[in-house]
């Protein structure tokens, strides 16, 4: 594997924590640039984001299969998302990761 995947491994697995884990990350990419853990925190970000931006309005569905597609549709963003950082490869999430990667350049 590439010395700068191995680099950044640690912080785009700890960016798919929750919200506060990837804040973590953020942290922990801020000195040193590393390439893949940026990838993977704006990836990171954006289904946090999308989980509680959808989730405010998914609320006040009062139906179950709503729900459950919502949460699913969130699910398989994350594992997408952790997959990839488990093993090394910058795969977008499906439909949004490439959105995600322009919305956060900055990142």
């Amino acid at each position: 594997m590439n010395n700068s995947i191995e680099e950044g491994k640690q912080a785009a697995i700890i960016s798919y924590v929750t919200i506060i884990g990837t804040v973590i990350a953020i942290f922990m990419n801020n000195e040193k640039r590393n390439e893949f853990s940026s990838f993977h925190i704006r990836q990171a970000l954006g289904i946090n984001l999308t989980y509680f931006a959808l989730g405010y309005f998914i609320g006040y569905f009062d139906s179950w299969m709503i729900s459950s597609a919502y949460w699913t549709f969130i699910f398989i963003l994350w594992v997408f998302g952790f997959i990839g950082a488990l093993q090394g490869e910058q795969k977008l999430v499906p439909l949004v990761g490439e959105w995600y990667q322009k919305i956060f350049k900055s990142l």
